[in-house]
């Protein structure tokens, strides 16, 4: 943690308040939002800290940094999911991770399972805005892909992902995740992991289930 950055715990504190407050004005339970910690460029102590502020959930973008994390962490409360893309040749490390929140393809899901000894929950990452810089599944074919990527073994298919366009007004990208949540709705899963510092809350309103906050928690990047 750099010197001008406030302590974890307080910035968790204040997070967590906010996000009871979008609950509240949405309507929701703020139990049914999960806060992922991105701890991405932050050293394990920053984590180590989070831990004892009572933050168990943390988002890693590398698959490298992330199994360095947990090797350095060892035995601790920390579920680290990988919320970052996955390559076919890193395929075997996923079993490390709590969650892999960006699978992308068929191929890498068969890559993945046939690494997997034990079952691992996986979302399903989505390209909702159609952005060329963005990788995921296009709408269109997220049906065909569920229905394939389901008969695989030891994969758990728990949800959908996504990243929305980066926008000076969080509302611009309402229809983003309002539109994850219909495919979600409509293929009869559970999680959505979707929002981050900047659209959060736009993101609670519309159903997110995970909101992934790196800045909020971390303070910037280090690195």
């Amino acid at each position: 943690m750099t010197a001008h950055n406030p302590p974890i715990a307080e910035c968790l504190a204040a997070l967590q308040a906010e996000i009871a407050a979008v609950c509240e004005r949405a309507d929701r339970d703020p139990a049914g939002v999960r806060l992922i910690a991105v701890s991405k460029t932050h050293p394990p102590e920053a984590i180590r800290e989070a831990l004892a502020a009572g933050q168990i959930e943390f988002g890693e973008n590398r698959v490298q940094e992330g199994l360095a994390k947990l090797d350095a962490l060892g035995d601790t409360a920390a579920r680290v999911h990988l919320i970052g893309s996955l390559q076919r040749n890193k395929a075997r490390f996923a079993g490390r991770f709590a969650s892999v929140q960006s699978i992308d393809s068929v191929p890498l899901a068969t890559a993945v399972s046939r690494r997997l000894d034990a079952p691992l929950d996986v979302l399903l990452e989505v390209n909702v805005a159609d952005e060329a810089s963005k990788q995921g599944f296009a709408p269109a074919e997220l049906e065909s892909a569920l229905a394939q990527i389901a008969e695989l073994p030891q994969l758990r298919v728990e949800g959908l992902m996504t990243i929305a366009p980066l926008v000076a007004d969080a509302e611009q990208v309402r229809p983003v995740f309002r539109g994850l949540r219909e495919l979600r709705d409509a293929l009869g899963l559970r999680e959505l992991s979707m929002g981050m510092s900047n659209d959060y809350a736009v993101a609670i309103e519309e159903g997110a289930t995970m909101v992934r906050i790196g800045r909020a928690i971390f303070g910037e990047r280090e690195g």
